[in-house]
């Protein structure tokens, strides 16, 4: 479904709400209308796929990123001291995240790692403010499918000397991802699975 620019009343507005049920449920059908896809696909870790998940079309969508916003915020733990991810999918992400929590007077800083180091200047991994050594920083995703993405994410983190104990994602796609974390000592969370997606997205085709 392709997005439409649209003025909308305050009560369209549902990505406003702090009802995180609603948010939830908003959230998972935008998910199905614009990331979901069924087809033939090659994921980034080389594996064949009947179907795909462009996360970006729900995270650079003006309700989507306001809801995950909130619902991330919500399942941070009390001493979060700041958000990370491995650039790009979750750039849009932390960066949702960081804005609402300081609406919501509990001001977090958003983190994006480089794949690659910068070419100049300090030719740094990590891009954001320069946090304590030791602060308690949450990587987030999009899409979770081996774990090996938002991992790179934790290890140059770990690198500058913070301390990572959880990732969250807002989809596992339930093909080792919450397995490997398990076996890395890492917490994991997710907003949605794959399943939960395909029945709502089944729900709402059929």
């Amino acid at each position: 479904m392709t997005y439409q620019a649209e003025s909308l009343t305050q009560s369209d507005i549902w990505a406003d709400s702090s009802d995180m049920a609603i948010l939830r449920d908003k959230l998972l059908d935008l998910f199905c209308q614009l990331a979901y896809q069924e087809g033939d696909f090659v994921l980034s870790s080389g594996q064949r796929s009947s179907y795909y998940i462009n996360g970006k079309e729900v995270t650079l969508h003006p309700q989507g990123a306001l809801a995950i916003g909130r619902i991330l915020l919500s399942l941070l733990p009390p001493d979060t001291q700041a958000v990370a991810g491995l650039t790009l999918g979750a750039d849009p992400i932390v960066t949702a995240v960081s804005v609402v929590s300081a609406y919501e007077h509990r001001p977090i800083p958003a983190l994006i790692i480089r794949k690659e180091a910068k070419g100049h200047g300090t030719r740094a991994y990590i891009e954001g403010p320069n946090l304590p050594e030791g602060a308690n920083v949450v990587v987030l995703e999009d899409v979770v499918t081996t774990g090996q993405s938002a991992m790179k994410a934790v290890e140059r983190l770990r690198a500058a000397s913070y301390t990572v104990n959880k990732v969250i994602s807002l989809v596992d796609r339930k093909q080792g991802g919450a397995e490997f974390y398990e076996s890395v000592g890492l917490k994991f969370q997710t907003v949605f699975t794959i399943e939960e997606i395909q029945e709502r997205y089944r729900q709402i085709t059929n």
